[in-house]
């Protein structure tokens, strides 16, 4: 509570420096959509109305091309960007820029099987088949065999992915590929792929894919946690690199994590090696241009030390309204990380990423 309070005495101070009023514009992951509606929420009133963030949950795909063509202050993926897309925003722009790690979430098998309540248990390359299209049952007997006891009934199998390019996606196929031989040869990983199963359904957003799932008998997608509890669709455990069911938990979310982390926080966590972490856990990242003046959304020095002061507080303070969701509080490595990130960043010149994250 004494935290909060120095935070807010310190953002209470932004009128007296001429933030007062600020309107940021974000846009990008459905994945932390959740979350990040909360931090928004709180952020407002911890600073007294004065820093407004609107935040269009689009797809990791449209928050990169729009952080890309500088329409909004911040774009949001659950994949960083990889190297080429570095090299081009740093050779286009004349800025390199930051993949800021903000919370941890995992991607889940949902499904809706009629008089079926048992969790079901899954493999990676039982779920690589059934996005294949190998296997297109839901009695099928590898489904079978993971799931002793259960009456499983002989519904088609309908495949539910996203219409829409998306971190979900690349979080799940990356896992896919990593785990399959005939996934990673025939489809690979990407923020949108060329779906093989025949008897399948595009949905948009997580939000979409959500809502095919629960209307239709039989069909089976992947969603971040969040979603699945929040619209009380069923989901399955994933059998990690030890062997073990994991649920999408906290305590297991977090332990994925528990990896060596580069300074720039670009990584992937899925088929972790941690024998209690869940096999597809992510980060989420906010995209920052390091030289805001180099995005063209920030107009003044103003709008580029409330949004800085934005992030920080996000990274520190704003943690604590993770859990609740079913999404996990960084790591103190991850936190450290994204401090150092943070304080990374310049507006012509002035160090303000630095003079905020010291204070």
């Amino acid at each position: 509570m004494k935290k909060l309070l120095i935070a807010t005495t310190a953002l209470l101070g932004l009128a007296s420096t001429g933030l007062a009023q600020v309107s940021l514009t974000g846009a990008g992951a459905t994945f932390p959509f959740p979350v990040l509606s909360k931090y928004f929420d709180e952020y407002l009133k911890v600073t007294n109305n004065q820093v407004r963030v609107n935040y269009q949950s689009i797809g990791s795909g449209g928050g990169q091309r729009q952080f890309i063509e500088q329409t909004v202050h911040f774009g949001v993926s659950d994949n960083p960007f990889n190297d080429q897309q570095m090299t081009d925003i740093r050779k286009n722009t004349g800025s390199p820029a930051l993949n800021i790690p903000f919370v941890l979430g995992a991607v889940v098998p949902t499904y809706n099987l009629p008089g079926v309540t048992q969790r079901l248990n899954f493999t990676g390359e039982v779920l690589a088949d059934i996005f294949l299209g190998n296997i297109k049952t839901w009695n099928d007997p590898a489904i079978a065999r993971l799931n002793p006891g259960v009456n499983l009934p002989a519904l088609p199998i309908t495949v539910v992915h996203r219409s829409d390019g998306s971190g979900t996606t690349f979080v799940w196929t990356d896992y896919l590929t990593k785990v399959s031989p005939e996934w990673a040869q025939k489809v690979g990983r990407g923020n949108s792929v060329n779906w093989p199963a025949p008897n399948k359904v595009g949905g948009r957003g997580n939000e979409g894919v959500a809502g095919v799932v629960r209307n239709t008998p039989g069909a089976i997608g992947y969603n971040e946690v969040t979603y699945a509890v929040q619209n009380r669709i069923q989901f399955g455990a994933v059998q990690n690199r030890a062997g073990k069911f994991m649920v999408a938990e906290l305590p297991a979310i977090t332990a994925a994590a528990n990896v060596v982390l580069p300074g720039d926080a670009r990584i992937s966590l899925t088929n972790t090696n941690a024998p209690d972490g869940y096999p597809v856990s992510s980060f989420s990242y906010i995209l920052v241009y390091e030289q805001l003046d180099k995005n063209k959304a920030f107009k003044s020095e103003a709008e580029a030390r409330a949004f800085v002061q934005m992030l920080k507080w996000v990274v520190t303070e704003g943690q604590k309204f993770n859990e609740p969701l079913t999404y996990a509080r960084l790591t103190e490595v991850a936190q450290a990380r994204a401090l150092a990130l943070i304080s990374r960043i310049t507006y012509q010149g002035k160090p303000i990423g630095k003079e905020v994250v010291g204070q």
